[in-house]
């Protein structure tokens, strides 16, 4: 008798097995790898293009006289920063200085555009968890006490929902400014630091991502009220706001925890409205001065920066994904 040759067929088996979990993480490391590339490559982009000499703006920061200069007075700088240098030279420099943790320095400050950032980023990421802890608890009790309560109930707090994510935020904190410090006093108006200085930032930042989270969880919410789980631990005795609490929940949670990756990194940026509007401390004062100001090193470590906490957050939902369902692990 003839072998059978099964050679193609164990290459068509072997080719289809999933890829091993180490392979994926090398593969997310990657792709973090080159968002923040991307980031910098853009940043640098900017930096180098834009309209105006470079040497003039930095020279005119300097001395704090906006005028034309001349090339020996342009030459130092130029020497000093390799402004001269070809585009590709610089591009090359900047990537190494990156790879290094040197952003450069600011223009305006004259320190380490690290030494900026570090300074200021503390109330920043304070302001961004608050805000994203006030989204989550706002939508959770939402939609734990209204999904299939009744049509009339629910549909309420589905139109609440999409108007929460409509508000601007610059509104918003205006209008929470106007009546809550304001008017009737509860809160600091200017520059509050503490618990109390920081509830109507992270409630300017938060309802509008709550109104999000809440869209894409209630479908999933009340999907997982029929499920069997639910049934058999009603049947089992236990009440409805503890099925909802202990079982429904965690099983309809997976698209808000998608949504709190990129919300991590939305929120993160948006603090400079939040920040602005109730002059807080933080990276968002130091972006609109760096803009005015044309400070580009800090412009572009700060955009490096979100970037980063961008890559951070996805990764961190990955993990949150196998913590929330553990049969994802292998998936």
């Amino acid at each position: 008798m003839g072998t059978v040759d099964t050679a193609p067929e164990t290459g068509r088996r072997a080719g289809n097995l999933p890829a091993s979990p180490g392979l994926r993480r090398a593969g997310r490391v990657l792709t973090a790898l080159g968002v923040v590339w991307a980031a910098a490559t853009f940043t640098f982009l900017i930096q180098a293009l834009l309209p105006g000499d470079r040497a003039t703006l930095l020279l005119n920061q300097l001395t704090g006289q906006v005028q034309e200069r001349t090339p020996e007075e342009l030459a130092p700088i130029n020497a000093q920063y390799g402004f001269d240098d070809p585009l590709i030279v610089q591009y090359l420099r900047f990537l190494r200085d990156l790879a290094t943790g040197n952003l450069g320095e600011s223009y305006q400050l004259h320190k380490p555009v690290v030494s900026v950032i570090a300074d200021q980023v503390g109330p920043t990421i304070v302001l961004t968890f608050a805000s994203l802890g006030v989204a989550w608890i706002i939508s959770v009790a939402v939609i734990i006490g209204t999904a299939r309560r009744n049509r009339f109930v629910s549909s309420i707090a589905s139109g609440l929902e999409a108007v929460a994510a409509g508000l601007p935020q610059y509104w918003l904190g205006v209008i929470l400014l106007v009546v809550f410090a304001l008017d009737l006093g509860l809160f600091p108006v200017v520059g509050g630091t503490g618990p109390a200085g920081l509830v109507l930032p992270a409630l300017t930042l938060g309802i509008p991502l709550a109104g999000f989270l809440g869209q894409v969880t209630r479908t999933e919410f009340e999907k997982a009220l029929d499920q069997p789980f639910a049934l058999s631990a009603r049947m089992r005795g236990m009440g409805d706001a503890s099925v909802r609490v202990c079982h429904v929940l965690r099983h309809s949670v997976l698209p808000g925890v998608t949504l709190s990756g990129w919300a991590l990194g939305s929120l993160f940026s948006g603090a400079v409205i939040a920040e602005s509007v109730f002059s807080r401390p933080g990276l968002g004062k130091i972006l609109v001065t760096a803009v005015n100001s044309r400070d580009l090193p800090v412009v572009c470590g700060i955009v490096i920066l979100v970037a980063a906490i961008y890559v951070v957050a996805n990764l961190l939902v990955d993990i949150a994904y196998t913590l929330i369902d553990p049969r994802l692990k292998n998936s």
